[in-house]
């Protein structure tokens, strides 16, 4: 977000003066709303690395166990000890790896928000700035930028319904019961 005007900072909502301006106010906002998203994702990001190093640490040593019961010999006390340590340790490997799936849908979702963050200053800079303001062309590039940000062929065809009139309410219902549908084919990135 630019700050090359030397207009004041900060709303002046409550107390108007002639120097008020609503396209200031919603600058504040757009400004407000793209940080508190870069936040969020600051603060949730070192927790999650943790976890993902952790499972990623624990899928390794479920490797090593389950290799190592698969050295016991089949019979015996020991037999019934490597069967049942051969189910357990399939069975945590199995939510070990569900744990590491759920890290990259996570992972999907930060960059996500990362793209609204950029979209939401790009979009306080053209209107901050009333020489692009009121240039339709500015808004296509805007609209150009955001759109070539989109990785999914559901969300370009969300962006383009909500472009062609649909109301985004209407095209986000759409979009997620899409996503909904395609959560079985998981992309390992």
């Amino acid at each position: 977000m630019s700050d090359e005007t030397n207009e004041p900072r900060g709303t002046s909502a409550h107390m108007p003066d002639l120097n008020w301006s609503q396209v200031r106010e919603t600058v504040l906002m757009l400004e407000l709303s793209a940080v508190q998203i870069e936040a969020a994702m600051k603060d949730s990001n070192s927790s999650v690395e943790v976890l993902t190093d952790s499972f990623t640490t624990m899928a390794g040593y479920m490797r090593l166990i389950s290799d190592t019961v698969q050295t016991l010999p089949d019979q015996g006390e020991v037999g019934v000890a490597k069967q049942n340590l051969t189910g357990v340790s399939e069975h945590v490997s199995g939510m070990v790896h569900q744990a590491i799936i759920a890290f990259q849908f996570y992972d999907k979702l930060v960059q996500r928000l990362a793209h609204v963050g950029i979209s939401l200053g790009e979009l306080s800079d053209l209107v901050a700035d009333s020489r692009r303001l009121f240039n339709p062309g500015e808004w296509v590039s805007l609209q150009d930028k955001i759109k070539a940000k989109y990785s999914t062929r559901e969300e370009i065809a969300m962006f383009e319904a909500v472009m062609q009139g649909m109301p985004v309410q209407e095209a986000v219902e759409k979009f997620m019961a899409e996503m909904k549908e395609k959560s079985d084919d998981i992309e390992l990135f």
